[in-house]
């Protein structure tokens, strides 16, 4: 540590520590415009200014490092009157239109101007900057404000990776452009709104702020992101019932400042005039019970989607849904009924949807998409260490020596996750990236490694036999955690550099590249937080690339050999890390959402568990048979196996593969539930349709990819009769325990609120024992957490593996069922694109969102293209073995000659009605969806 004195105060701080940072660090305020703690020093704005003893001249703080020793003033009459000259040629060039400026109580400028006494300039004004571009719905740039103080231009660089917009012209015409002065959507900008966040005066603001009232009229409600599982805070200013703009704020543990397009953007959904506010029957059904209610007020879009029901009361609409599951269960079993939770609700919500049906309804048909995702990460790791979760957290990132990523669109599906791997790069990190397509994150990447589609696995097993071979391996580690070393080192011992190029496409020298840098942590520049270590810490990062294959749990497995064979894990940095996609995927896994364990992944086998459960349920026994995974459902509805279902905010005719299938499967049901907020495919087939509120509507808690177990609180009022959906499943429950006769001792549905609710989660939920709901706060905590005295776990496996010993496990190499004929030529890949997410019900109901990105495309390369004599932009239908879609064609050298990608958000072009599900992972029971094979052909 240095020891240094500000302002007559001693100080303690590490080396490489800025005279700035070191004084806000301890509550001295030093004024500054340019600089932000997440940014690198700039010093342009010469605010900062300090004195040094011995030292002639004020220097920048930003810049100065700390010494030992070092004596630094920050408040002098020269150091005022040094800021005051500053400040009056700021204004010089800066309207002083404070009384109607939109920033008025947030603009840096203003509050200096004041601190220091300025209400007007002593120089000649005038405005060299007065362009005012509103071409896009996401913010505004009014550049008579820019004090060009390059805050935008560096988080763009250094945190998003964008490069966007850059300081352009010389002198008095300097400004801040993107290339050529275009649109911003002609630039690389993904319309993130980092720039916004940082700007300190009114020259960035967002376009749904404008002229909205002062700062210090509207209100301030936090709560956690209801889109992708990283789980960022996010700080909502309101007005009333209505959310005037989103920000994110230093105190959000997961993001901090920065948010993704869809988090600072993406909440109009909420107030769409599309919402459902009213229990809705099927009309037939209405009236063939009775249940007409004449007096509702339709819009005209609502005119046209709902004609095909009736509302009722919240009371009629329980009744009938808890009499259908009740003679379900009564006339053909309980296994007759199954059931859809969701990971975009709560821990909470989920929690009370499986005891419902494990309890009430007496069957283990509970699944959720987490099957369709991370199902076999879930059990490749579990097969591996004994549990399956990212083992690391995602602000380690940023200290990693080398980034691993496979599978995994990150700056697309997890942009915050990614904007910490830019600043790792930005670092010296170095960047493996393994992917078919060229996505966004290969700019950054040291190593692509560009696969032909299906063949990622020889690579993975090459670098083992790579790693064994040069002495990388971390031979100490293996001695001490792991097991079965030996039968894995002789299957990899034929999986040479060699072979995989032959078989990937990837040169072999590439691959031993890329095992060198993982096994060593070897980084590409700057010094390593590690760097007293034998080698640095690396981190592999994947997500449904890697999942949504039919040897989806050997890929993770593969990994997991990775990682222990060179003893990356249990530290800092490093870890086996999957992406979890839906805002809750993760909790509503550890929740017991899952046709095979109940909450905290105890086996429904397993006896002593499963009776310890029912025990503290009040029951003799819960059913002891695993119950059918999404797949399987819809097979046993085709079948007529299962003839009733209960979906909670889950859209299986967009997210499930092979969906005629699926439209089949679900008109043959006898009675379908659905709980939703818009009027989704599945819900449009439904006989019960329950309005629910939405993530911004409700409170309980959500745990991210992290394992971060978060409050998320209410930011707006619910439309209409609108619920939470613990409250639907609570009430169903009372009904249908009731219709039943199968009423537990003290009953099962008592619960009168979210807290109440996660206790009880705490109570019978071993890795969840210590979060109870008043210990969360803003920070949360993350899981295992045995006990109330317990800080919660940031790195998993720190001295043992669950399991006790990690295993190995040999891997081999099986292809994709699908391969490219005469017939089917083209390989499809799908996934996400940034602006959009899952099934698009929220993001496809965003202005902005919409406005960015549309309607559906399938990306081709040029070669296919002329093949098939498709220009770009034009119409073209994809055909595979199992149905056909219409989209426009987007020529794009980002994929390969023989691969097309089409994103599964589109309504209007489902890319699931391409995939296949007649096989699936023999472990995970996940389909192939990533790979299959089509046609693509010009519509004339």
């Amino acid at each position: 540590m240095i020891t240094l004195t500000i302002d007559g105060q001693t100080l303690s701080v590490k080396p490489g520590t800025t005279a700035l940072d070191a004084a806000l660090a301890h509550d001295i305020d030093i004024p500054r415009l340019c600089h932000h703690p997440e940014l690198k020093p700039s010093g342009g704005c010469r605010l900062c200014l300090v004195e040094v003893e011995g030292r002639p001249n004020p220097v920048p703080s930003c810049g100065l490092a700390c010494e030992q020793g070092m004596v630094v003033h920050t408040q002098s009459e020269q150091l005022t009157a040094l800021r005051r000259d500053t400040l009056d040629l700021f204004v010089s060039d800066h309207p002083l239109d404070c009384v109607t400026c939109d920033k008025a109580g947030a603009c840096s400028l203003q509050k200096y101007a004041y601190e220091y006494g300025l209400t007007e300039t002593t120089h000649d004004f005038k405005l060299s900057r007065t362009l005012y571009q509103d071409d896009n719905p996401f913010f505004i740039r009014d550049h008579q404000y820019c004090i060009l103080c390059g805050k935008c231009t560096r988080v763009c660089d250094e945190v998003v990776g964008a490069h966007a917009i850059e300081i352009v012209g010389r002198g008095f015409g300097s400004h801040v452009g993107t290339a050529f002065d275009g649109p911003m959507i002609d630039s690389s900008c993904v319309f993130c709104g980092s720039c916004v966040q940082v700007c300190p005066t009114a020259a960035l603001l967002p376009v749904s702020r404008l002229k909205q009232g002062r700062e210090w009229e509207l209100g301030h409600k936090h709560t956690i992101c209801g889109y992708c599982g990283v789980g960022c805070g996010i700080d909502f200013r309101t007005k009333g019932n209505q959310i005037v703009y989103a920000q994110g704020f230093p105190e959000a543990v997961v993001n901090g400042e920065f948010l993704c397009t869809k988090g600072r953007f993406g909440w109009d959904f909420v107030q769409h005039p599309d919402r459902l506010t009213r229990p809705l029957v099927r009309k037939d059904l209405a009236h063939q019970l009775g249940l007409i209610d004449e007096d509702w007020a339709l819009g005209p879009t609502q005119r046209a989607t709902l004609a095909d029901f009736v509302p009722v009361s919240w009371e009629a609409a329980l009744d009938l849904v808890a009499d259908k599951l009740a003679a379900a269960v009564q006339a053909t079993g309980p296994d007759s009924v199954a059931s859809l939770s969701s990971a975009r609700c709560t821990n909470e919500d989920n929690y009370v949807f499986q005891k419902l049906m494990r309890a009430t309804i007496g069957t283990n048909n509970v699944d959720h998409c987490a099957r369709l995702c991370h199902a076999s990460t879930v059990s490749g790791l579990a097969m591996a260490f004994g549990g399956g979760a990212m083992t690391n957290s995602i602000h380690e990132i940023r200290d990693a020596d080398c980034l691993f990523v496979t599978g995994s669109n990150t700056t697309e599906s997890h942009p915050v996750i990614s904007y910490e791997m830019v600043r790792a790069v930005k670092s010296g990190a170095n960047l493996l990236l393994v992917d078919p397509r060229r996505i966004p994150l290969a700019e950054h990447a040291t190593l692509w490694l560009q696969t032909k589609p299906g063949t990622d696995i020889y690579v993975f097993l090459a670098m083992a036999h790579v790693i064994l071979r040069e002495g990388w391996a971390d031979t100490d580690f293996i001695t001490r955690r792991t097991e079965e070393f030996e039968v894995f080192a002789k299957s990899v011992e034929l999986f040479t550099p060699e072979l995989a190029a032959l078989e990937s496409g990837v040169p072999a020298d590439n691959i031993v590249k890329a095992a060198r840098m993982y096994a060593l942590g070897e980084r590409a520049g700057g010094v390593s937080k590690y760097a007293d270590e034998p080698r640095g810490h690396s981190g592999i990062f994947w997500a449904m690339g890697i999942t949504q294959r039919r040897n989806g749990t050997e890929m993770v497995l593969s990994l997991a050999n990775l990682a222990m064979v060179t003893g990356q894990l249990s530290k800092p940095s490093t870890g086996v890390n999957p992406l979890r996609g839906q805002s809750n995927v993760q909790g509503a896994s550890d929740m017991g959402a899952l046709p095979d364990v109940l909450p905290g992944y105890q086996k429904v086998v397993d006896e002593p568990k499963r009776k310890a459960m029912a025990e503290k349920w009040g029951l003799a026994d819960l059913p002891a048979q695993p119950g059918l995974t999404v797949t399987e459902v819809m097979a046993a509805a085709h079948d007529r196996r299962v003839r009733a279902m209960y979906v909670m905010g889950e859209n299986p005719m967009l997210s499930d593969p092979n969906l005629e299938h699926v439209e089949e499967s679900l008109r043959k049901l006898d009675f379908l539930a659905v709980q939703e907020i818009f009027l989704s495919e599945t819900a449009q087939l439904a006989h019960v349709i329950l309005p629910a509120a939405s993530w911004l509507e409700k409170d309980g808690t959500k745990t991210n990819t992290e394992r971060r177990v978060q409050l998320i609180h209410p930011v707006l009022k619910s439309p209409g009769e609108a619920k939470p959906d613990w409250w639907v499943v609570n009430e169903l429950g009372k009904r249908v325990e009731a219709r039943l006769g199968k009423t537990a001792d003290g009953g099962l549905w008592r619960f009168t609120s979210p807290a109440q609710i996660a206790d009880e989660i705490a109570s019978v939920t071993p890795t969840y024992r210590g979060i109870v709901h008043r210990r969360l706060g803003e920070v949360g905590l993350t899981w295992p957490c045995p006990s109330e005295d317990h800080p919660g776990t940031t790195i998993l496996h720190h001295t043992t593996f669950t399991r006790g010993l990690g295993k190995f496990h040999a891997v081999g190499a099986r292809p994709p069922v699908e391969q490219p004929d005469a017939e089917y030529p083209l390989v499809l890949s799908t996934g996400r694109v940034i602006y959009h997410y899952h099934t698009g019900t929220m993001s496809r109901r965003s202005a902005p969102l919409h406005w960015r990105d549309p309607r559906d495309w399938v990306e081709i390369n040029a070669v296919d293209a002329q093949a098939a004599g498709i220009e770009d932009a034009s119409p073209v239908v994809i055909r595979s073995r199992r149905g056909e879609v219409k989209t426009l064609a987007r020529i794009s050298e980002h994929v390969p000659a023989g691969v097309i990608f089409l994103a599964f958000h589109w309504a209007e072009a489902p890319a699931n009605i391409l995939t296949q599900d007649h096989t699936v992972d023999p472990y995970a029971k996940i389909p192939e969806f990533k790979l299959c094979t089509v046609r693509v052909e010009a519509v004339n």
